[in-house]
């Protein structure tokens, strides 16, 4: 039964392929194919970026929601529709969505912009974090970074849509400068935190980026995919490394199973050390829509000030807006 429905799917999306490609073919790619321009998006922090560069001249179908993860994520049916009706594509890339990558490429290839918002991010030199061989794709985390995307993203839809390319940059450089200001924030409420207690502990390394920026230590359980596996010599080292620098708190992440989490407060109260969860971080996906926490700044201002607070910093409750729900 699970053989006869992957034939079925995609079948299905080879079908859409070869629709769009005959689009491509009929309208050589001009320009939009109707405003405001269709536009589909892999993560929830992407789909907010180009919703906020974008404006009103956009509609923008993001793909993968709140506290869903996607190194695991598939393609479902209304995906592919969506990925099929879309003028243009943005996706992450640095194999963050690993089991959509092909499908994404194939609709490169057959002459729709399908475009990675890491493309500029890539020609730096020593940004990317892990190596050429599997990059960590958290890019997202160091806000002074995830602005370069901004530009990615405005030239892109400039280049697309050059009637509203005004707009665009007008936008970008809005979205800027309001991260401009989370940056800051982020630099100032983690240098709080006493310098031994500057240890970021969570369910799996996705914030490498985060501790570069910032000053931080980073501890991940599982590695920069959750595709990846901890074993028990990995939380045993963890617990004595808890327990030797009496460290606080340790996070749990939104997409991410809790289980490794509580093996580690286990494991140090065993040996005498009381460690608490210090809060749920937002990781590879964004909180609920519609709230705060569900957009990108919203996003990193809750870890920052969740971060900054649970391990003996100062940061106000609400955040740097003064808006955050869930603290």
């Amino acid at each position: 039964m699970l053989q006869k429905t992957t034939s079925l799917i995609v079948a299905f999306a080879s079908l859409l392929l070869l629709s769009q490609c005959r689009k491509a073919e009929q309208t050589g790619n001009t320009g939009p194919s109707q405003h405001p321009v269709p536009i589909t998006a892999t993560t929830g922090m992407i789909t907010d970026l180009v919703r906020q560069v974008g404006g009103e001249h956009v509609e923008v179908t993001g793909l993968i929601g709140e506290g869903i993860d996607p190194h695991l994520y598939k393609p479902t049916r209304s995906d592919l529709v969506a990925l099929s009706g879309a003028d243009v594509i943005f996706y992450n890339g640095l194999k963050l969505e690993g089991k959509m990558e092909d499908t994404l490429m194939k609709m490169g290839k057959r002459g729709k912009p399908v475009v990675a918002i890491t493309r500029d991010l890539q020609k730096k030199n020593d940004y990317l974090m892990g190596g050429t061989a599997h990059p960590d794709p958290h890019v997202w985390m160091d806000v002074s970074g995830w602005l370069t995307t901004v530009t990615t993203v405005a030239d892109e839809l400039s280049a697309f849509d050059p009637k509203h390319a005004e707009n665009y940059s007008q936008n970008a450089q809005a979205l800027s400068q309001e991260l401009e200001a989370l940056d800051q924030y982020a630099r100032e409420s983690l240098a709080t935190i006493p310098p031994g207690q500057r240890v970021l502990v969570t369910a799996h390394d996705a914030f490498g980026y985060l501790g570069r920026a910032y000053g931080i230590e980073v501890k991940g359980i599982q590695g920069i995919s959750t595709e990846s596996e901890a074993g028990v010599k990995d939380i045993e080292n963890l617990v004595n490394y808890l327990v030797e620098r009496k460290i606080p708190a340790v996070f749990v992440e939104s997409s991410v199973s809790d289980q490794n989490v509580k093996a580690l407060l286990e494991g140090a109260k065993a040996r005498g050390h009381q460690v608490r969860i210090g809060g749920k971080l937002f990781s590879d996906a964004m909180g609920p829509t519609g709230t705060y926490e569900g957009t990108y700044l919203g996003m990193i201002d809750h870890n920052v000030t969740t971060i900054t607070r649970a391990l003996g910093g100062t940061a106000p409750a609400k955040g740097l807006n003064g808006k955050l729900s869930s603290q």
